[in-house]
């Protein structure tokens, strides 16, 4: 009987280690954001209405019929005047080699300086793990390299470059982050995210690919993270869950979004009808996997209740009666990629959300433009300005990139934010009035009906302005 007792208060002794084991094994493996910083252009480099303008009249390329699509696209984009653009697109030259490694130092090197410069004790000798994501641009060596060099790095560090991977590379950047924060433990990481536009200019008249040109703009952000818990007071947040799917396998998806050339030979990002398609796809399978992880269980089982009894009557149940999950029972602020205002507004739509949850993403459209990678950090940055982000609180990041491929993180508000940061000349003023683009009212007769037969020279027209 003694041998029996021992041997079980053994087993439970042993099971009790174990598990403590555990719980301070995932406890070291923890994510945390200790600061960020996004980049804002020089005011040589807005690129506003009228400048834009000037840029899409100079393409010989293009007739009457593109130039209306074009104004169209940048009328409805979202885009307001405070956007910018390297200077080679403005100046209209084509890019050297010094124009594509100027604009990456200095949107990389700008946020770098920023975040080390922040008071949270942590030295670029300190830095454990540096990815950097830019799908465009991949120059040897590398931009880590480039990155390790300025700041003088350690030997040791673990480099990771990310090309390819679209407007949701930012936050698969985190998921690398995550899983080796699982291998080494008290380490610090650096994300540097940003998409290079000076070489990427679209100069043929498909108008699948003109949409590029209208809606990406200059930005990027740094991050910094770290697993280490003595530093857990000086975090702004806590990653909680990450969930990613692709959907590659599907020929339709694959190539929905792709970098090609025309038939006249200009390189391009074409975009095509089945975009849409393949985003909502890649959504919903998302969205199964990360909803029981962060919604309630009372909003899962009124879920499963109504889906069975629309299911029961064979019929289809109207939007108000509130069939789909609501993502608002688990999360209290939204932050969509602003990629475009159709983006928005359809993930906004199909999630049920109200202006003022998507209104983040509409105001850093509005304001940078569509920064790739870069933008959620930029929306995360109005809501920090507004001062909506308060301890407990609960963040969704949704995006998505080429392949296809969806993202989606969940954060935990560590602490009340306070910061205007990148928002801090402006944020006063928004959310403007109006977001109405005064490019109709300028440029309006280019959809005169009766200038269809004429063959103008717009590089010249615009020549004066």
């Amino acid at each position: 009987m003694e041998i029996f007792m021992t041997m079980s208060l053994l087993t439970l002794f042993f099971g009790f280690f174990c598990l403590c084991k555990l719980l301070l094994q995932r406890r070291d493996q923890s994510c945390y954001m200790l600061a960020y910083e996004c980049y804002k252009a020089k005011e040589d480099m807005k690129l506003n209405c009228d400048s834009s303008a000037k840029i899409v009249m100079q393409n010989k390329n293009l007739g009457l019929e593109e130039l209306r699509f074009l104004l169209k696209t940048i009328v409805s984009s979202g885009i307001g005047e405070e956007t910018s653009c390297p200077r080679n697109i403005i100046e209209g030259r084509n890019p050297a080699r010094a124009d594509e490694l100027c604009e990456m130092d200095g949107i990389i090197f700008d946020t770098l300086d920023k975040l080390f410069a922040r008071p949270t004790s942590i030295s670029p000798s300190q830095i454990d793990i540096l990815v950097v994501n830019v799908s465009m641009f991949s120059p040897a060596p590398s931009l880590t390299s480039r990155i390790i060099n300025r700041y003088k790095m350690k030997e040791d560090i673990k480099t990771f470059n990310l090309s390819g991977m679209g407007c949701s590379a930012s936050l698969i950047a985190i998921d690398v982050v995550q899983n080796l924060f699982k291998s080494y433990k008290n380490a610090n990481a650096i994300v540097v995210s940003t998409e290079s536009i000076a070489p990427n200019w679209y100069c043929g008249k498909e108008k699948s690919m003109m949409l590029t040109n209208c809606l990406f703009r200059s930005g990027g952000c740094s991050m910094l993270f770290t697993n280490n818990r003595d530093l857990k007071q000086q975090a702004m947040l806590k990653l909680k869950h990450l969930v990613r799917t692709h959907i590659g396998s599907s020929d339709e998806a694959y190539d929905c979004c792709i970098q090609a050339e025309d038939e006249s030979g200009y390189q391009g990002f074409r975009l095509t009808k089945h975009l849409t398609k393949a985003a909502a796809l890649a959504f919903t399978m998302n969205l199964q996997v990360l909803a029981p992880k962060v919604l309630p269980l009372r909003e899962i089982l009124r879920y499963l209740a109504v889906s069975r009894l629309k299911s029961a009557k064979s019929q289809k149940l109207k939007a108000d009666e509130g069939v789909g999950l609501n993502l608002k029972t688990g999360i209290e602020h939204f932050c969509i990629h602003p990629g475009g205002r159709a983006i928005i507004d359809g993930i906004g739509k199909s999630l049920g959300l109200s202006d003022y949850d998507v209104e983040p993403s509409r105001m850093a459209l509005y304001r940078f433009g569509n920064t790739s990678a870069a933008g959620f950090w930029y929306a995360l940055g109005y809501m920090e300005a507004k001062q909506r982000l308060k301890k407990g609180n609960r963040i969704l990041m949704s995006g998505f990139g080429a392949g296809f491929k969806c993202s989606n993180i969940v954060w935990e508000v560590l602490k009340d934010f306070d910061d205007a940061n990148v928002w801090k000349d402006c944020i006063e003023s928004y959310p403007p009035k109006t977001l109405v683009n005064p490019f109709m009212e300028k440029y309006g007769w280019l959809n005169d009906e009766y200038l269809s037969f004429l063959r103008l020279d717009f590089s010249q027209l615009f020549a004066q302005l």
